[in-house]
């Protein structure tokens, strides 16, 4: 998603704007596209529970100049994360210069026919010349293609391992593509995994595991419940066997 907006101001003493755009009305590609974007927010979230010290967003205008000029250019990635900034400040857009002038660490855009031309020229200029964004994604839903970019002077291919999936720095994660279901929809889904190549959970599928594992130890306990009450048993019967054992030592002692 991006935009230009023209706002007219008085060169002699520009305000800083207040009241910005945060939704041009355009869609998402598709259904699939929002899914995808609210797949990477969720995983990340409940990854970082807890956490205040990170924002992540998606389809959100960023904008980054308060120049002097009529023209404010501003762009919205697809998923972007900030790091060492307010997790909990109510936002509508991302302005630069109220967030102490934090740009995204990473960004991912999920490219298409129509957006993928700006997504690779236009943009990735801006996020590699004016964000200085560490890392940059470009994810193909369509295709299940991931390019990956990190900065160093200019944006240097990251290579994917043997698995094809991506490093990334910031977030200290793979990125890459894993086959499932998200909000009813099956297919192919870009996904954050742990170092360890472990899946990073959403929310649902957090609460999920810990139901399983709480259910798997119910069972655990029932059945050492269980083996107590047999081994109980075995041993009143075995003391019921003693004691008619010893009764019949002693009366045949007494003949």
């Amino acid at each position: 998603m991006s935009a230009t907006t023209t706002i007219e101001i008085d060169p002699a003493n520009p305000p800083v704007p207040t009241d910005l755009p945060f939704d041009d009305g355009v869609p998402m590609d598709s259904p699939r596209h929002r899914h995808q974007m609210n797949l990477l927010i969720d995983s990340l979230e409940t990854r970082w529970a807890g956490r205040k010290d990170f924002y992540c967003g998606g389809d959100m205008f960023i904008h980054f100049s308060t120049e002097r000029l009529k023209n404010r250019d501003f762009r919205g990635p697809d998923f972007f994360v900030v790091l060492e900034t307010d997790h909990d400040r109510d936002r509508k857009y991302w302005a630069v210069w109220e967030e102490n002038g934090r740009y995204p660490n990473v960004i991912v855009e999920l490219t298409s026919p129509t957006t993928e031309d700006e997504d690779r020229t236009t943009k990735k200029a801006i996020y590699e010349r004016t964000f200085s964004t560490r890392e940059y994604f470009l994810y193909r839903p369509d295709s299940d293609v991931i390019e990956g970019f990190r900065l160093s002077g200019r944006y240097k291919r990251i290579l994917p391992d043997a698995n094809g999936r991506f490093w990334c720095e910031e977030l200290e994660c793979w990125l890459g593509t894993w086959d499932g279901e998200f909000l009813g929809l099956s297919g192919t889904w870009l996904r954050f995994f742990e170092k360890n190549g472990d899946l990073i959970c959403t929310g649902r599928e957090a609460e999920a595991k810990r139901a399983e594992a709480e259910a798997k130890r119910a069972e655990t306990e029932a059945k050492r419940a269980t083996n107590e009450a047999k081994r109980a048993e075995a041993a009143e019967e075995e003391v019921k066997r003693l004691k008619a054992e010893i009764e019949r030592l002693k009366s045949a002692q007494g003949r």
